[in-house]
């Protein structure tokens, strides 16, 4: 133990010492694809979340959002410029494009929605550490199955 503290001194005076924790990517990439859509009506609404604050619905607390038109029957969305850190992903199938994920009188909704890492959903939304996952090297890809109701 004394003789790895001296080599770890010597090195450090020398100015050769490692250092001891890698430093994560603040240019990190996230790839979402998107399966499962019933029909290629309307558009895809993908919004990220870096904490459980507004997990998953309040769009004032989304640090990226995009809705991009259905053209196949899966969809890529790319964010860029990611500090390293646990995120999550909300997902619907805007099929009317009035950008909200529309529900029923009971508050079901009617349109497809999915969440990163795919938890299982039944009489609400999940919290955000069960759809969280963890972005720390350059790229990340996830992929979501569409939910519907």
């Amino acid at each position: 133990m004394i003789k790895v503290l001296r080599v770890s001194l010597l090195l450090t005076v020398m100015g050769l010492a490692w250092p001891f924790s890698a430093k994560a990517s603040s240019n990190s990439n996230l790839s979402v694809e998107i399966d499962g859509f019933r029909n290629q009506k309307g558009q895809v609404c993908i919004s990220l979340f870096a904490s459980s604050q507004g997990f998953p619905n309040n769009r004032d607390r989304v640090i990226q959002r995009q809705c991009n038109k259905i053209s196949e029957s899966s969809v890529k969305v790319s964010f860029g410029n990611l500090k390293a850190g646990n995120y999550a992903v909300a997902v619907f199938h805007d099929e009317n494009n009035d950008l909200k994920l529309n529900r029923n009188d009971l508050g079901m909704p009617t349109e497809g929605f999915g969440f990163s890492r795919n938890p299982e959903v039944t009489t609400s939304a999940p919290k955000f550490n069960d759809a969280a996952f963890l972005i720390a090297g350059p790229n990340t890809n996830i992929q979501i199955k569409l939910k519907y109701f």
